[in-house]
C-alpha cells in the first residue's frame, strides 16, 4: 500500500543499491560545482589573480595547489628562503608529500589531471566512509542527506581542485570507523599515510587517547581486552610520532631545528606584519580574534571575549546538543580533538573554513527530520558553495579571499 503512494521515480531510486545513490549524489554535485567554477571563471576581471582569461584548470591549479606541484617537480629546500628582512619566507614544507607525489603518479606526469583524479575518487571514497560511519548512528536516510550535504556543502569544490583535503578526508573518515569499530590493525598502515597526507594526524592522537578512556570508563558494559589497550596506547604513541616526525625530517634537511614551525609562522606575517618568529600554542586564535575584530573597527580585547563565548558554544554543543550526542562518544571526541588542535596551532584567517572540513562526520547532526527543511538545507548548502567559489575564485583579489 505505502509502496504505491510513491511515485515511479522515488520507487526506482529507494530500490537503487545504497552505494549506487551515493554515487549518483556525487556525479549531480561535482556537476554542479564544475558549472559553478565554470561560471566563476566567465567572470573572472583582469584585477582577479587569474586574469580576465581564467579557465577551470587554472582553479584547479591554483593556490595551494601549486605548493603541491612545486613539491612533486623539485621536492623540499635544503636551504630554507628568506625575506629581505632574515625571515624565513613561504615555502614547500608547510606541504606535505602524499597528496603532491601520488598526484603526479597518478597523472604519468601531468599533475593537474593527476590531481583532479586523486580528490575526485578520494572525494567519492569519502563519501562511502561517511555513509557507513553514520547510517548505524542516524538511520540510512539521515546519513545519506548527510552525504548530499557533504558533497554539495561550501567547500565542496575541494573534491575536484590540487587540494589535499579530499584525500586526507577519505583516510580519517575510514580511520574513524576503524576505531569506533574497534579495528585498530588498520590504523597502522593508514595512520602514516594520514599524517603525511596534511596536518592533523596530532589531534587523532588526542582522540585515540580519550577513546581509550572513553573504553575504560565503560568497561563493565563494554569489554575491554588487554589486546585493544595495548593497541589503543601503540596508536596513540604512532599517530604522535607521525605527527611530529615531519619536523624533524624538515629539521635534519635543513640543519634547522626550527625549519618547520617557522615556515608555518611565514604566512602568519600575511597577515601581522610584527608576528613572533616564535611559535607559541594557543596564542594565534588569541591573535587572530584581536587582529579581525581592530580590523573591522572594534577594540582588540572584544575579539578575545568572542573567542571565549565561541569556545564555550561549541563545548556545549558536543557536550549537551542532542542531535551531535545522537553521533556518540567517538565522533564527538574526534570533534573535540581537532578543534583544541586547531586553537594551538592555527591563526584564525581566510582559510578557516577549509580547516575546518576534518569535522564533516558532524553533517550527521544537521540533517533535519523534514523533507522540506532537508532540501531547504541542501540548497543553502549550495548556495554557500557558490559564494565561497565567487569569492575564492571568481574575485580573489584581496587578503581575505585565500582558500
Amino acid at each position: 500500500m505505502a509502496d504505491r503512494l510513491l511515485t515511479p521515480a522515488l520507487r526506482r531510486w529507494l530500490r537503487t543499491p545504497v552505494a549506487g545513490r551515493i554515487a549518483i549524489v556525487y556525479l549531480v554535485s561535482r556537476l554542479i560545482t564544475t558549472a559553478f567554477l565554470a561560471l566563476a571563471a566567465s567572470q573572472s576581471s583582469p584585477l582577479s589573480r587569474f586574469g580576465a582569461d581564467a579557465t577551470v584548470r587554472d582553479y584547479v591549479l591554483g593556490w595551494d595547489a601549486q605548493w603541491y606541484w612545486w613539491v612533486s617537480e623539485n621536492g623540499y629546500p635544503v636551504e630554507l628562503p628568506r625575506t629581505d628582512s632574515g625571515d624565513v619566507a613561504e615555502n614547500a614544507w608547510a606541504f606535505m608529500p602524499v597528496y603532491a607525489f601520488l598526484a603526479r603518479a597518478v597523472g604519468f606526469g601531468d599533475w593537474g589531471t593527476g590531481a583532479l583524479l586523486v580528490s575526485l575518487v578520494a572525494g567519492l571514497l569519502a563519501c562511502f566512509a561517511l555513509h557507513r560511519l553514520l547510517r548505524d548512528r542516524i538511520g540510512a536516510s539521515a546519513a545519506m542527506w548527510a552525504v548530499a550535504f557533504f558533497s554539495s556543502g561550501p567547500l565542496a569544490a575541494l573534491f575536484q581542485v590540487g587540494y589535499a583535503e579530499a584525500l586526507f578526508m577519505l583516510l580519517l573518515l575510514v580511520s574513524l570507523d576503524l576505531a569506533s569499530r574497534y579495528r585498530y590493525a588498520a590504523l597502522y598502515l593508514l595512520i602514516p599515510v594520514m599524517g603525511f597526507t596534511r596536518p592533523g594526524v596530532l589531534a587523532f592522537s588526542l582522540f585515540l587517547a580519550l577513546h581509550g578512556i572513553a573504553r575504560w570508563v565503560r568497561r563493565h558494559d563494554d569489554p575491554l581486552p588487554a589486546a585493544h589497550v595495548v593497541h589503543i596506547v601503540a596508536l596513540g604513541l604512532l599517530s604522535a610520532i607521525v605527527g611530529f616526525s615531519w619536523q624533524l625530517i624538515a629539521a635534519v634537511v635543513t640543519a634547522d631545528p626550527s625549519a618547520y614551525l617557522r615556515t608555518e609562522l611565514a604566512w602568519r606575517r600575511n597577515w601581522i606584519q610584527d608576528a613572533s618568529p616564535v611559535f607559541v600554542p594557543f596564542d594565534g586564535f588569541v591573535l587572530g580574534a584581536q587582529f579581525w575584530f581592530r580590523h573591522w573597527g572594534m577594540p582588540g580585547r572584544v575579539g578575545v571575549v568572542a573567542l571565549a563565548l565561541l569556545v564555550v558554544g561549541a563545548a556545549w554543543l558536543l557536550l549537551r546538543s542532542a542531535p551531535v550526542r545522537r553521533l556518540g562518544a567517538d565522533l564527538r571526541l574526534w570533534s573535540a580533538s581537532y578543534l583544541l588542535y586547531l586553537l594551538a596551532v592555527f591563526f584564525p584567517q581566510s582559510s578557516t573554513l577549509r580547516l575546518l572540513i576534518p569535522l564533516s562526520p558532524l553533517w550527521g547532526a544537521a540533517v533535519p527530520r523534514s523533507r522540506g527543511w532537508r532540501w531547504a538545507m541542501l540548497s543553502a548548502c549550495l548556495l554557500a558553495q557558490w559564494l565561497w567559489i565567487h569569492s575564492v575564485y571568481g574575485l580573489s583579489q584581496t587578503f581575505w579571499q585565500v582558500p
